[in-house]
């Protein structure tokens, strides 16, 4: 082996030994600021999977290691300050991701049915509203299945999305939902997180009408598997909404 090669393969260990010890750095990762000028950063992690810091506050919401070839590594990044959970299918709900992330400090918001699974966490049920911390409140909104032959994947009542205020800047995670008669009265939203694939979730077109009736400013299409988000932004080019494709397939 010659000193050059050696020199390479020196340099190639030690990237992969500051990779390991310092997380994963090839997510997608969105930056905000509050209305006092703080900074709220977003990492697109997989499908429904986000990671967000404020501060030295780390928000996991819905936090799962695996869907088909896609995983997310957990054991590198930092035990979380809260843990949203928005109801209990696999791609939302992994308790030994939870467990792995959590410290006794450790806030677990869930719904029912999760909390009853886990063991613990605080339940929050829809229109229930708590005040984490002094500049974050957490808000739990109806998400559900309206069309027909489909409401037995998520049945009104059972599960929820979250609305985040944090420092003033108001996240809207809405969970699996279709384009719910609720979303009317979401208001001063910020960022949205919609969901978009059928039979499970909304379609495009659905999504663009729950767009419409939210008007964040910035919206994120999430959870969308295999269906085409691409055409979105041309769609709502003419709302005023920032649409944003990251890898939340």
């Amino acid at each position: 082996m010659t000193e050059k090669m050696k020199k390479i393969i020196t340099c190639l260990l030690a990237m992969l030994c500051l990779t390991t010890a310092y997380g994963q750095t090839n997510y997608e990762t969105d930056v905000f600021t509050t209305k006092s000028g703080k900074t709220v950063k977003m990492y697109a992690l997989m499908h429904a999977s986000i990671r967000i810091t404020y501060g030295d506050k780390e928000i996991e919401i819905d936090p799962c290691p695996q869907l088909r070839d896609r995983t997310v590594d957990y054991s590198v990044m930092p035990k979380a300050d809260y843990i949203f959970v928005t109801h209990e299918h696999g791609d939302h709900y992994n308790a030994p991701t939870i467990k792995l992330l959590s410290a006794e400090h450790t806030q677990l918001i869930m719904n029912q049915r999760c909390a009853e699974m886990y063991g613990a966490g605080q339940v929050m049920k829809n229109n229930d509203k708590k005040q984490l911390a002094e500049d974050f409140t957490v808000e739990a909104v109806p998400a559900y299945n309206t069309t027909e032959g489909h409401q037995q994947y998520h049945p009104k009542g059972r599960d929820n999305g979250y609305i985040l205020t944090i420092d003033g800047l108001r996240i809207y995670i809405a969970g699996d939902t279709e384009d719910i008669p609720e979303m009317a009265s979401i208001k001063d939203i910020d960022i949205a997180f919609l969901p978009c694939n059928q039979p499970f979730t909304m379609t495009p077109e659905q999504l663009v009408k729950a767009a419409k009736v939210i008007k964040p400013k910035v919206l994120f299409p999430y959870h969308y598997g295999q269906t085409d988000v691409s055409s979105l932004p041309s769609q709502l080019e003419n709302e005023g909404i920032d649409v944003r494709i990251r890898h939340y397939e």
